[in-house]
């Protein structure tokens, strides 16, 4: 049986369900996802990223332990190998994060690690490490009435426009906690881990919007914030540290498009790094003053 979906303004085809994404009977799929084995990429066709990851120009190979191998394949097609007893929310967590993100890699995009927010006509991307708090601030800036667009894999194409992604963001229960959202009726991403699924379906950009801000957290032990405007060469630089998973570029052949990517980008974006206190996260504030920085710089 098949599922069918839409993402990234593309129609999906897919043998394991996905709930975390908008159904869509009536769009011809681009991409397939099926159930199969998988055979390892010859080592002269593929370059060793790890030592469960490999890619070439037209195929990457993911081995997650205890949970699947994965092969993206030419922008259109993703196989899954479940290993034995694993239950299909494991699976769909890597399936939306790494997997998806190679697809995005192999169609061309640049793909940067953050959050998409709308704000006006444009939306401005917070990035930075994993637990910077990129999906809390999201939260918090959805619920002063902006529609999110992407959470954890921004794809940006070639008008430095970012697509519209999974209509949903993963809370910690702390940040849940603290944004005052009940968890009880919310799906955890995996079994036994205290993340969930918030479905924002309702809350969404529908359409591509061009990027006009992006902020890049950082944390320090004092009890301040500060935003320090990035200019020049580091503002390129800045673009590729934040790149969602940026080995995976290294055997795809493709790291001139992507420089050349992060450069159109730099070229038309407010580029700010903001260094919050490490402890107490004081969320409001710092949604307050992202707003306030970005109506300062429209």
């Amino acid at each position: 049986m098949a599922y069918h979906y839409q993402l990234y303004q593309f129609g999906i085809s897919s043998e394991l369900p996905l709930p975390e994404l908008q159904p869509a009977s009536d769009i011809e799929p681009e991409v397939r996802i099926r159930y199969a084995s998988i055979c390892l990429p010859l080592q002269d066709e593929a370059r060793q990223l790890g030592p469960y990851l490999w890619a070439s120009a037209t195929a990457f190979y993911l081995r997650v332990p205890d949970v699947a191998d994965f092969l993206i394949q030419n922008g259109n097609e993703i196989i899954i190998a479940p290993h034995p007893g694993i239950d299909e929310d494991s699976i769909r967590v890597f399936l939306l994060g790494s997997a998806f993100g190679a697809l995005m890699f192999q169609r061309r995009h640049l793909v940067l690690h953050g959050n998409a927010v709308q704000v006006g006509d444009a939306c401005l991307v917070c990035v930075g490490p994993s637990g910077a708090g990129k999906s809390t601030l999201a939260a918090a800036l959805m619920q002063r009435g902006h529609k999110l667009l992407a959470d954890d894999v921004v794809p940006v194409n070639a008008q430095c426009q970012a697509l519209p992604g999974f209509p949903r963001i993963k809370l910690w229960q702390d940040s849940a906690d603290h944004l005052q959202i009940a968890t009880a009726a919310l799906a955890p991403i995996r079994p036994g881990l205290e993340k969930f699924n918030l479905p924002t379906m309702s809350d969404m950009a529908p359409q591509p919007l061009a990027i006009r801000w992006v902020y890049i957290l950082s944390a320090h032990n004092e009890d301040t914030f500060s935003f320090e405007p990035i200019h020049g060469m580091a503002r390129f630089q800045s673009l590729r540290n934040n790149t969602y998973r940026l080995r995976f570029l290294e055997g795809m052949q493709m790291q001139a498009e992507h420089l050349q990517l992060c450069a159109r980008l730099s070229n038309q974006i407010r580029l700010v790094r903001i260094t919050r206190p490490r402890t107490g996260f004081a969320l409001d504030e710092l949604a307050e003053r992202i707003l306030a920085d970005a109506a300062a710089h429209p």
